[in-house]
């Protein structure tokens, strides 16, 4: 095989596709090695914490290397893909030998390092550093201490006096040290109730990789003397997975990429925003007559119009009557901030767990244009394709919890915004409609809200004319 130099080859590292985003985990391999790429042809899928994401090779070449596996997580700023370019293409279009590497360890042991710190930034690549990592103490022995130790062992076996010698093995950091780890790998050994300061590392310089957390998290608890009974051991974290467990009759799924967002947005939500949920029931029998009637208008012929549609135009005309509600909190500056735009979010169930995709200025939209938009949000939804700077930027949001058959709930806020609406199943039920019951179509509309910023009155203000406008379509109309 012809050799190529390093200048040759370029190095694609994983990008921050979102906005500070740490890590992403591939998906899926579009390319292999040997294979002839081009500027601005998608090599990879990968998952973030806001959504999945198709990469671009930002240049032409021929693919030289798959550093990471599928199913791997990356840090952003890693190097993900080797491609030759230039004079290497041609020598790297021949049979390519290597495979994709097993592990994240042998790409590193492969490809050439870097000296000095790598630090994380936000784009393309990283910033090279000079500062030169200290020599972390007791990390390792010298090997000469190790022979002696193994040479003493060898004359203590040949006396019966101890069991046969080991293999030395990576030291823990000492004591005075900090452990060196990433920012992920910290959060990940927090979430597992794991202390660094008992991890053994096995990464270049001594820094501790997720795998010796997860090595750390699956050791048993090392058992208390029996000349201490009274000692009570401490309990074992409820976040820390055992060791075994009965496959059988459990199943483990890892909490990551959207779904691990998501949980940890909703909690941050539930426990800053005071909560205040409201209710009301509404007949939509115009409006359903309504959603009917566009469908056979030419103007909306390939659009997608159905109730929500509708129940989305009519929040946003309440927003348009009431825009004290269409506002977030300012922590530090301790303001409300208004926004006179509105960003409408909409709540979409996908494989890979909830998102919230935002249609931008919904406020200026026709109802052809927001059919459109919302057409467009829920199939790129579906498809797992939604970009991260969709999900950005919201100030209120719909979730329709009626298309699973269910008749309300209380909704918990998306962080950063003011309120959302929760559209209930609609079902024919019995109506008193102009002095007798009648069978009329009818659901029920939850709207919780930020309290610190929308007061009972602004809230309950809203919510009567989202039901007022499904009530009678026609005041789409007269307060547009």
């Amino acid at each position: 095989m012809t050799t190529m130099t390093d200048s040759s080859v370029r190095e694609f590292k994983m990008p921050d596709v979102g906005e500070g985003l740490t890590e992403a985990e591939i998906l899926k391999w579009y390319v292999q090695p040997g294979d002839t790429v081009t500027d601005g042809q998608v090599v990879c899928e990968v998952e973030t914490a806001k959504a999945a994401v198709e990469l671009p090779i930002p240049y032409d070449g021929v693919v030289r290397e798959l550093h990471f596996p599928e199913g791997t997580t990356v840090d952003v700023g890693t190097s993900i893909i080797a491609v030759a370019v230039g004079d290497g293409a041609a020598a790297a279009a021949e049979p390519v030998q290597e495979a994709v590497a097993d592990t994240p360890a042998t790409a590193e042991a492969e490809e050439p390092k870097p000296e000095g710190r790598q630090p994380v930034l936000v784009g393309y690549g990283v910033s090279t550093s000079s500062t030169r990592r200290r020599p972390r103490k007791g990390a390792q022995a010298p090997a000469a201490a190790q022979e002696a130790s193994a040479a003493i062992q060898a004359e203590m076996n040949g006396h019966g006096s101890a069991a046969p010698a080991a293999p030395a093995a990576p030291a823990a950091p000492a004591t005075g040290d900090r452990p060196l780890a990433k920012p992920p790998v910290r959060k990940l050994a927090k979430d597992l109730g794991v202390d660094l300061a008992t991890v053994v590392p096995s990464g270049p310089d001594g820094i501790i990789t997720r795998e010796d957390v997860h090595a750390a998290a699956a050791q048993p608890a090392t058992p208390e003397p029996q000349a201490a009974p009274a000692a009570v051991a401490p309990a074992p974290s409820p976040t820390a997975a055992p060791a075994s467990y009965d496959t059988t009759r459990e199943t483990r799924v890892p909490v990551k990429g959207v779904r691990k967002a998501t949980a940890a947005a909703m909690v941050g939500s539930a426990f800053t925003a005071p909560h205040v949920t409201e209710f009301v029931t509404v007949d939509v029998t115009r409006t359903m007559k309504l959603v009917e009637e566009l469908k056979q208008d030419k103007e909306y012929a390939g659009l997608r119009v159905n109730p929500l549609l509708l129940i989305a135009k009519a929040l946003l005309v309440a927003i348009k009557r009431n825009p004290d509600i269409n506002a977030s909190w300012d922590e530090a500056a301790q303001e409300i901030v208004v926004k006179h735009y509105v960003n409408l979010g909409i709540a979409a169930a996908t494989p890979r767990g909830l998102i919230v995709p935002n249609i931008k200025d919904a406020h200026a939209k026709t109802l052809p244009q927001l059919a459109g938009s919302l057409g467009e949000l829920v199939s790129t939804a579906r498809e797992g394709k939604t970009s991260p700077a969709a999900m950005q930027g919201g100030t209120v949001t719909i979730t329709n919890v009626g298309v699973f058959g269910v008749d309300t709930g209380t909704p918990i806020l998306n962080p950063g915004e003011s309120a959302i609406l929760a559209v209930g199943a609609i079902k024919l039920q019995p109506w008193v409609h102009k002095g007798k019951v009648k069978p009329r179509q009818v659901t029920t509309l939850a709207l919780s809200f930020d309290h610190r910023l929308v007061d009972g009155e602004l809230g309950s203000k809203v919510l009567a004319d989202v039901a007022a406008v499904l009530e009678q379509p026609k005041r789409l109309i007269s307060w547009a």
